[in-house]
């Protein structure tokens, strides 16, 4: 199979492989992290500041153009960077944008994907970028890392042409032999017998890449650290109490090196990342004991915003809090194109199933984490196993963020709860009311029988109509309109105001037309909306309120 060209469309494809990949690995990450503290967050960190470029590039660059959509990831990257890891991937996200910019204006903007040469050269400008962001760096980190990576590729890409899946393949495989000996060449390393999880990180977002090319992805064994990482608080220095991380806009170069000079002496891991336009903004981190200070000692050279002080004294293995918008979201699951327009329309974010696989609680996870909310209103939709749901909430919520799965067992529920959804409530209040909703939404499906077989309604042929509510057959008609019209008779018979009809893939119009006039004749004062979801399984979901 030919590898796919890094266009921009791959661009952003890669970038949200590379989210959902970090969101399978942050764990794996966060165990290693014990340099420059361990406080167990830099896969986290990474998650964070790579999902903030990818979302930058997805929503806010439509453009068909690399180059810009490139730049789209640093820029999201720099203003969504978290902790230390955070700004280095903001930097080698600039690397690329910068060596696209200059191979485009080389060739009049005529730069239609991105080579194995301009591939090299972006690791090696990273490089230079990460290096003068921390000053001085320190070998077995993720900077140790990112030079093989830059030399490998750049050879592979001299001796073989520029050839890009050739160039990455050399790029990704120098740097997990880099990742390895990291261990011998940091001492905190060595003494918790672990590689440098930035290292590891940066490795996650090479075979990402890989696998958005190839469509394979590389197989890397598990990085355990050993002796065990719950002993390492007992045998590592005191670390700072805060981290301090700030925008800053309106500096110049020389405030720049003033302001570096001020952290390096207020404390430790300080990174002062420049961003892409040259127009004096910057993300600043430090690892300080006075966070004020380190905060003040910006307003003499510019202007600090989007300040964030986060305690580093939670101890190993300690979750993030912060990091996610302040909004209230709220994640549907739903099939098929019409039910994604139905549902984004009313304002959620959705996720759809893959073809003949239910959702597992990593993809609901990844959903989750690309509303970028803090708070979630869940509206699984039957679409989500309990299993699932439990898991991929439950690791939602040990990474800061409030989900509230709502239960809703079908669209039509997941409708009716939309429908009552204010985010301006308390996220208690909302959620009751959005349950309370979906529960008094009774709900029921027609499909069509596809052998003939006997049910509690009697016997079907291939070709009925087979009206269904929980698990039970309730009706069997000619077809799927007659066995429509019969469950909307039963749902109605305990009351009702609206009935909701969701037409699935391959389902006439007409018969939709047929159950209004149904309900326009046998019931008069209820009111019937249809929809065409365009859903696979069942013909119709109804539900009446």
């Amino acid at each position: 199979m030919s590898a796919r060209r890094l266009d921009a469309s791959a661009l952003r494809d890669w970038a949200h492989t590379a989210v959902g990949d970090l969101i399978s690995h942050t764990d794996e990450i966060n165990r290693l992290n014990v340099f420059p503290v361990a406080d167990a967050d830099t896969g986290t960190n990474m998650l964070f500041t790579m999902r903030s470029a990818w979302a930058q590039a997805d929503t806010h660059c439509h453009s068909d153009d690399v180059e810009q959509v490139a730049a789209a990831l640093a820029a999201g990257a720099l203003h969504g960077a978290r902790g230390n890891s955070g700004v280095i991937l903001s930097q080698i996200l600039r690397g690329l944008s910068d060596v696209v910019s200059s191979a485009a204006a080389d060739r009049d903007g005529a730069l239609a994907d991105i080579d194995g040469a301009v591939f090299a050269a972006a690791l090696r400008h990273a490089v230079g970028l990460v290096v003068a962001s921390m000053g001085e760096p320190v070998p077995g980190t993720i900077v140790s890392v990112l030079q093989d990576a830059a030399g490998a590729a750049e050879h592979a890409g001299a001796d073989g042409g520029a050839d890009l899946p050739g160039v990455l393949s050399a790029a990704a495989d120098a740097a997990a032999v880099a990742l390895d000996k990291t261990t011998g060449q940091l001492d905190v390393l060595a003494e918790a017998g672990v590689v440098d999880a930035g290292g590891r990180g940066l490795l996650v977002l090479l075979d990402a890449m890989s696998t958005t090319l190839t469509g394979r992805a590389p197989h890397r064994h598990e990085y355990l650290p050993s002796p065990p990482h719950t002993d390492l608080a007992a045998t590592t220095p005191a670390a700072p109490q805060f981290e301090v991380m700030y925008l800053l806009n309106g500096c110049d170069s020389s405030g720049v090196e003033t302001l570096r000079e001020r952290l390096d002496q207020l404390g430790e891991s300080v990174a002062i990342a420049a961003s892409a336009d040259g127009a004096g903004h910057y993300s600043v981190h430090v690892h300080a004991d006075d966070a004020g200070a380190a905060v003040e000692a910006a307003l003499s050279v510019g202007t600090p915003s989007r300040i964030q002080i986060t305690s580093l004294s939670g101890g190993v293995g300690a979750r993030p809090s912060g990091g996610w918008s302040r909004d209230r979201a709220v994640l549907a699951v739903v099939d098929g194109d019409g039910a994604v327009e139905l549902f984004a329309g009313e304002g959620a974010h959705v996720l759809r199933p893959e073809a003949d696989a239910p959702v597992s609680a990593k993809q609901l996870l990844h959903g989750l984490v690309n509303t970028g909310a803090g708070q979630i209103m869940v509206l699984p939709n039957g679409y989500v196993a309990a299993e699932e749901l439990v898991a991929g909430c439950t690791a939602a919520i040990g990474w800061g963020i409030d989900v509230v799965p709502v239960p809703a067992g079908s669209m039509v529920q997941g409708l009716a709860a939309l429908a009552v959804h204010d985010a301006e409530r308390q996220a208690v209040d909302d959620g009751y009311t959005m349950a309370r909703a979906a529960a008094g939404a009774r709900h029921g499906s027609v499909r069509v029988a596809a052998e003939e077989a006997l049910t509690w309604a009697g016997t079907c042929k291939p070709g009925d109509g087979l009206a269904i509510a929980g698990d039970e057959v309730l009706i069997v008609g000619e077809d799927v309109t007659a066995a429509a019209a019969g469950l909307i008779d039963l749902l109605l018979a305990a009351g009702g105001e609206l009935v909701t009809v969701l037409t699935g893939a391959g389902v006439d119009g007409s018969v939709g037309e047929a159950l209004q006039a149904h309900v326009h004749t046998h019931h008069p004062g209820t009111e019937l909306v249809t929809y065409h979801t365009d859903h696979r399984g069942d013909a119709l979901l109804i539900g009446v309120e």
